[in-house]
């Protein structure tokens, strides 16, 4: 009986019509501070969603990696061809304004014959020099045969992308498109429950990746003829920006 007359003032306490009442002993009542504590304590209505984005821009510069290999019959002599011809092969890169060019790789070592198993004799020495360069890619079939004709004989890579500038205006393009996403798929789920959405409440944004260079696969270089009309194609197609927005909302 104490338990019921209690849960009945609680209610008229609650609904604001015992106003200021307090019951001592075995019928104490909530206090209507601590009542109002409780509500405000109810967890937060939200919805989570995550929106997505693909942004597709051309591809307009191209990274080579090229050199020079050659074998002899000493160290000094393989050293020396590959210098003699690396170095031309850098200067032209020079001269037409290859950016970002450095060397990539050095690499000497002998040659055994195996034949007998108990001492090994080296027969030769390999080498090889390798320089990597970026350019428009234009411009980069026309500067391969070149290349080639002033004494590379290596094309090891070959990689396309888009300059800084357009990658980060599709970043910025792409994270735009996800957040507006991310808002579309939460409107669309509380219309159809007859809610409404109040305010977001958490914002996560999980990235914009930029693109990773598109490779080719890898070549050996062949001989030019300096008579020929012909240049070596090169086309860099598009990478794809990715983005990704995830928004808490109440409703």
């Amino acid at each position: 009986m104490i338990k019921t007359v209690k849960s009945r003032a609680l209610l008229l306490i609650a609904c604001g019509l015992l106003p200021g009442i307090v019951l001592a002993g075995p019928m104490a009542l909530t206090t209507v501070p601590a009542l109002a504590q409780t509500i405000q304590s109810a967890p937060m209505r939200v919805i989570s969603v995550t929106g997505q984005s693909r942004e597709s821009i051309p591809t307009t510069l191209t990274r080579v990696e090229l050199g020079v290999q050659a074998q002899g019959p000493t160290a000094a002599a393989v050293q020396q061809d590959i210098a003699q011809r690396q170095s031309r092969v850098v200067e032209l890169l020079r001269q037409n304004n290859a950016d970002k060019l450095q060397t990539t790789g050095i690499r000497l070592s002998p040659q055994y014959n195996y034949d007998n198993r108990d001492r090994p004799r080296i027969t030769g020495y390999t080498g090889s020099n390798t320089v990597s360069f970026e350019l428009p890619t234009e411009q980069v079939g026309t500067l391969l045969d070149a290349a080639i004709e002033a004494g590379a004989n290596q094309i090891n890579r070959v990689s396309f992308t888009a300059e800084e500038d357009a990658i980060a205006t599709a970043q910025s393009t792409a994270l735009a498109a996800a957040t507006g996403d991310a808002q579309r798929q939460a409107d669309a789920v509380l219309e159809a429950l007859g809610l409404s959405a109040a305010e977001v409440v958490s914002i996560q944004v999980n990235g914009a990746q930029a693109p990773v260079p598109l490779p080719i696969v890898q070549n050996q270089a062949r001989a030019v003829s300096a008579e020929s009309d012909f240049t070596t194609p090169v086309e860099g197609g598009e990478q794809t920006v990715t983005a990704s927005v995830t928004l808490q909302i109440r409703y």
